[in-house]
């Protein structure tokens, strides 16, 4: 996955301390302007005009387009609204999906987007690999065919044999690009590379191999492409880029430019959120991202004229990750004892007060999405494990572990003490940690939240193996399936491939969570989570239920992760100079503010 979704990203901003200028009135309107923040990543005024680069002048929503822009259900991955896609067709047993493009839609150059187009897009899209796009031969889910039927229709085709269930879902998010700037970067028998790069035959293992190294080489260079000028099928079109902002200009060519309100969109720069805090506390946006905000600055910017705060779901969770190849954390009885200790309340507050809430439960879901798939009244049945440090002393003994002079002990009796890891970037997840720490010191097990440099090196180095403890995102919606994935896909070992799953071990396939195979759960028996949750690939979204029951009640037992709170999207907007904005709770407020307008939304006054 080349970015992160929305909420995900946004929950991972850089959050710094202190604040400059405080203004009290908003800027007057400024004709047909809006302006914004882009939550992927800041303005560089070098980055090409490529929405696979890290640092891209492509803006999601803006003037970089999508086929259809996922509607996050809590319980459907495969809702979506339109985008250059205006509809979609699967047949039965969705292996097969044919896309019919938005009969008007056109480049920002005048000529029409057609399904060559796609084609072409899919084929940068192998180049980076990933979802659908995978190359390895057997890759569950992946694509095996594609062919266009007319000039707004073209069919993906799963490999044979494969039956996954995330399909759609990965063919809509596909990037749009102009067959007329990137045809050209493609050599002439790029298809032809792609079926020997995909043939599981074994005798044409070491072509394969070769093809695939072609078409990961030709990926590198396209990261790296820099179109000339923006050709455009959004609702905008990027007209200049200076170290401040990025200015883009109505696309009069988009397929729905009736619904666009502003002229122009600027999208502002930003080094941290503390810049955001500014502009939002000078009154110069009229919407902003999600931004980890503390409650004392939320204040200040609700008190500037016309500032105002939308929330909705966020499907992300945090929590306390074991690995277990580290004892004590191997034994279920000292990952339940620290469940009893901590007080997840006390967490919460102290590491994401304004944009979090209590996990009341650990089942692999946000508790919105386990209330949904399985009901409240199951879901309360699980173990909350509300805080009992009596309940938890007899867990640890059971443990083999010892009490002495206030402090617990191992059973060969070394200190029980550990450190919990966290990216320093991260100042909800840093002070949730110390807040951990300082819980299960006083209890009398010894611990120190440490920091990494950056999040590249905390995920490089928590795949490695190299710490104990450290916080983790999981319950990821809207697919059950990449939800507990989280817990029981790669990070655990778990691997699916041609048609089943296998189980990597701790090093050097990045198994650092280290489970046991299989775990005996009261009413449940011996349980394979890894297995259950390739099931989840499988099957059909209203054939998952007793599955997600299964893995619920698993999670909630045997905790290989300890959710402490689940997020809440919090985003800002300013209605001095713009109406008509997304109500609470709307699923479309984990998309780009462009998708917003091409819903819409954003009116000006």
């Amino acid at each position: 996955m080349k970015r992160s979704l929305l909420a995900v990203t946004a929950a991972l901003v850089v959050v710094a301390g202190g604040l400059s200028g405080c203004g009290e009135k908003p800027k007057a309107a400024n004709g047909g302007t809006y302006t914004s923040i882009d939550a992927n990543h800041a303005i560089n005024v070098s980055a090409p005009i490529n929405p696979y680069n890290g640092a891209s002048n492509a803006f999601q929503g803006y003037n970089a387009m999508k086929l259809a822009w996922p509607m996050n259900d809590l319980v459907d991955l495969n809702k979506f609204y339109p985008g250059i896609a205006k509809s979609w067709d699967v047949n039965g047993d969705a292996t097969e999906v044919t896309i019919h493009l938005q009969p008007k839609a056109k480049w920002s150059d005048g000529t029409p987007v057609t399904a060559e187009d796609i084609k072409t897009s899919a084929a940068v899209a192998y180049t980076q690999g990933g979802g659908v796009f995978a190359l390895t031969p057997g890759t569950a889910g992946a694509l095996g065919d594609v062919q266009v039927k007319g000039d707004k229709d073209i069919t993906f085709t799963q490999a044979k044999g494969n039956k996954n269930n995330t399909f759609l879902n990965s063919v809509l998010q596909t990037w749009v690009l102009p067959k007329s700037v990137y045809g050209p970067q493609l050599p002439d028998n790029f298809w032809d590379l792609v079926k020997t790069a995909t043939n599981a035959d074994p005798a044409q293992a070491e072509a394969g191999k070769a093809a695939r190294d072609q078409i990961t080489a030709l990926g590198k260079k396209l990261v790296a492409f820099g179109p000339q000028k923006d050709v455009s099928a959004g609702p905008f079109v990027l007209d200049s880029v200076n170290p401040g902002e990025a200015l883009l200009k109505k696309n009069p060519n988009f397929y729905d430019a009736d619904k666009i309100a502003p002229q122009q969109v600027k999208l502002r720069n930003y080094a941290d959120n503390q810049a955001i805090w500014n502009y939002l506390i000078n009154g110069e946006l009229d919407s902003a991202p999600y931004t980890s905000t503390p409650t004392d600055v939320v204040n200040r910017i609700l008190s500037v004229k016309g500032n105002q705060k939308i929330t909705g779901l966020s499907q992300v969770s945090a929590a306390l990750a074991f690995n277990e190849s580290y004892a004590p954390f191997d034994k279920v009885q000292v990952r339940q004892a620290i469940a009893y200790i901590v007080d997840r309340a006390q967490v919460q507050k102290i590491g994401e007060p304004d944009s979090g809430k209590v996990a009341t439960h650990t089942t692999g879901l946000i508790e919105d999405a386990a209330n949904k798939w399985l009901g409240a009244e199951q879901v309360g049945k699980l173990n909350a494990y509300n805080v009992d440090k009596g309940k938890a002393e007899q867990l640890l003994t059971q443990a083999g572990l010892t009490k002495k002079d206030g402090k617990w002990f191992l059973a060969d009796g070394t200190p029980f003490t550990f450190k919990i890891q966290v990216p320093a970037p991260f100042s909800d997840w840093v002070a949730g940690a110390k807040n951990i720490a300082s819980q299960l010191t006083d209890f009398g097990i010894p611990v120190e939240a440490q920091t990494s440099a950056d999040f590249a090196t905390y995920q490089s180095e928590m795949a490695a193996g190299k710490y104990a403890a450290g916080l983790w995102l999981v319950g990821l919606g809207p697919s059950t399936y990449n939800a507990y994935a989280r817990m029981y896909g790669s990070a655990n070992g778990w691997a699916p491939a041609a048609g089943s799953v296998t189980r990597n071990a701790p090093k050097p396939k990045g198994n650092w969570i280290n489970s046991p195979d299989t775990a005996d759960v009261a009413g449940l028996g011996s349980v394979n989570p890894g297995e259950l949750t390739y099931q989840l690939s499988q099957l059909p979204v209203d054939q998952q239920k007793d599955t997600i029951a299964k893995l619920a009640q698993f999670t909630n037992d045997q905790l290989p992760m300890i959710q402490m709170w689940n997020y809440v999207n919090v985003q800002f907007v300013n209605s001095t100079r713009y109406s008509k904005f997304p109500p609470n709770d709307c699923d479309c407020l984990r998309l780009p503010h462009g998708v917003w307008m091409q819903l819409g939304y954003l009116q000006k006054k």
